[in-house]
């Protein structure tokens, strides 16, 4: 298999753990603390990039724990818009198609990954 098909498998599983993650944190401090739905999603998510980060820097990416300043400016960067992407589809599939909370966690995951990867590669591994 080519490194970069392989590359891509493990993105997916980190992927896969961060999801995790977020989900158990957005449901956790929705449905146990009584946090609104908005802010548990944006912890939730900022906790999972944190995770997902160190992990792309472990496992994902060759070479990525030789990090400049302009990697880690386009990963933090790339990381707010992700989050913001992840607010408006959250508000965008709860508010107005009116989806459960962690049904919409996963429509906003899909739509968000394809942005992480793409910027994520350039931050990490460029």
């Amino acid at each position: 298999m080519s490194e970069r098909f392989l590359e891509i498998i493990r993105f997916c599983i980190v992927g896969g753990l961060s999801l995790i993650v977020d989900c158990a944190i957005l449901f956790g401090l929705t449905e146990f603390l009584g946090v609104h739905y908005f802010y548990s999603a944006a912890i939730s998510f900022t906790a999972s990039v944190i995770f997902n980060y160190w992990l792309c820097v472990v496992y994902v990416f060759k070479n990525a724990r030789k990090q400049t300043a302009r990697q880690a400016t386009i990963f933090i960067g790339s990381s707010v818009v992700g989050l913001a992407l992840n607010q408006m589809c959250m508000w965008f599939f709860v508010e107005i198609i009116l989806l459960h909370y962690m049904l919409a966690k996963l429509f906003a995951t899909a739509i968000v990954t394809i942005w992480n990867y793409i910027m994520k590669r350039k931050a990490i591994a460029a």
